[in-house]
């Protein structure tokens, strides 16, 4: 089933409007509402959060200067390369089907700005650069994505010097092995070969865990009164519990496809079900519509995939929007921001699971992130192991194993990039 793009729309904006308003014009929730002087407290907790470094600045007595940082390209594969003055280097696959579109941002905005400063220095790093030539206004995957991609590469640098994997720099290691779940596609296809594509999928991996989803995209749709596949959320839902039976543990995500009332309405067929979270139900920066599906339904709500900004997320969890946040090590800016949001869920008891994009080697960066989570979900998300990067990792065989990942304990990300695949990239310029 789905919604009419105008009608969800009308929706959205008939009781509460449209979130691009400022939020105190929309009608407040009124189940589990906190009082102003509450939330100030909640705000503060989170902002004290907000102020502590992530990035393990002690491991490292003498100042890495910064001398190089390039970004290198072969077809739709990118490679970012950081170079300290000692000769210490970092390496990190960047995300292809973005930085294919966004590699100026990084050459232009972002590659000027860490040249000749302190690796150590990397959490104020990430903070300055939003400010530098006004990079805010490119808030979002725009910034995000690049932005992670040297990232990436600078604890790649910071933990061969340290002799330490990515997950002891920005924490301490709570999960050593990654439980994964199959996240699926396929809701443009009818609901018997969806299932077909599903089993194969589940089986392929013997995962214990389950995405599917739910609703449609509006990318799908014909023009903006067409709607969504009729029928198919109501028979597809009942059907992966009786086929998978009572063992296995269900997700579902509609990528912000509903309207406040539609979410609610499927929330509570996934209830009925068993699922065990319900993923963006509507769209992602309706944060007063989000909270009132969340307090209206006993599923937890899970969002973060799109969110761009840390106070996007701190007023998500002090409001009680979402019990499950997202964020994703790409789009959010890699895995320092996205720690910070993991630590202000993890003080409301909340539980974080990274959203995967996917790139080169997604899969890596997920369970690094995923390894330091101190309120880790039990089950991640993972698209498979496909990748065109020639590589090899000596501490895990990097396969799945009974649902399971163990994550590399090498130094900096624990791969081994092959030096014939680098080769063939070559520098981009400005």
């Amino acid at each position: 089933m789905g919604t009419n793009r105008r009608h969800f729309i009308k929706t959205g904006m008939a009781g509460c409007l449209a979130a691009s308003l400022p939020l105190s014009s929309c009608n407040q929730s009124t189940k589990g509402s906190k009082g102003s002087e509450e939330i100030r407290a909640d705000y503060a907790r989170l902002d004290k959060i907000l102020s502590q470094p992530v990035f393990k600045k002690e491991l490292f007595k003498d100042p890495v200067i910064i001398e190089t940082l390039e970004l290198l390209r072969f077809r739709d594969s990118f490679l970012c390369r950081v170079r300290s003055r000692d000769g210490a280097v970092g390496l990190s696959v960047g995300h292809g089907g973005q930085l294919r579109s966004l590699h100026p941002v990084f050459t232009n905005l972002l590659q000027p700005f860490f040249i000749d400063k302190d690796a150590r220095d990397l959490d104020l790093l990430l903070d300055k650069v939003y400010i530098y030539n006004l990079n805010f206004r490119l808030s979002g995957m725009a910034l995000g994505v690049p932005l992670a991609t040297i990232e990436f590469a600078i604890l790649d640098m910071m933990g061969r010097i340290a002799g330490k994997p990515i997950g002891e720099l920005i924490g301490r290691i709570y999960n050593p092995e990654v439980a994964v779940y199959q996240a699926t596609e396929y809701r443009e296809k009818p609901v018997a070969e969806s299932m077909e594509l599903i089993i194969r999928d589940v089986k392929e991996y013997n995962a214990r865990a389950l995405k599917i989803k739910v609703g449609g995209l509006m990318f799908m749709t014909d023009d903006i009164n067409s709607t969504g596949p009729t029928g198919r959320t109501e028979e597809i839902i009942p059907l992966v519990r009786k086929t998978f039976g009572d063992e296995m543990i269900l997700y579902a995500d509609s990528n912000g496809f509903y309207s406040v009332s539609e979410a609610i309405r499927v929330g509570k067929l996934l209830e009925e079900y068993r699922f065990e979270f319900f993923e963006e139900p509507v769209p992602f920066d309706w944060y007063e519509e989000t909270k009132e599906v969340a307090d209206a339904l006993s599923i937890a709500v899970a969002g973060g995939e799109q969110e761009y900004s840390l106070h996007g997320f701190r007023w998500l969890i002090a409001n009680d929007g979402l019990q499950v946040v997202q964020p994703d090590t790409y789009y959010f800016g890699g895995m320092i921001r996205s720690m910070r949001v993991a630590l202000m869920a993890d003080t409301f008891g909340k539980t974080c699971t990274p959203h995967m994009s996917g790139g080169g080697l997604g899969f890596l960066y997920m369970m690094h992130f995923v390894s330091a989570l101190p309120n880790a979900l039990k089950y991640h998300e993972f698209k498979g192991l496909n990748t065109n990067v020639v590589y090899a990792c000596e501490t895990s065989p990097l396969k799945v194993v009974d649902g399971m990942i163990k994550v590399p304990t090498g130094p900096g990300a624990g791969v081994e990039i092959d030096p014939e695949f680098i080769l063939r990239h070559e520098e981009v310029k400005t």
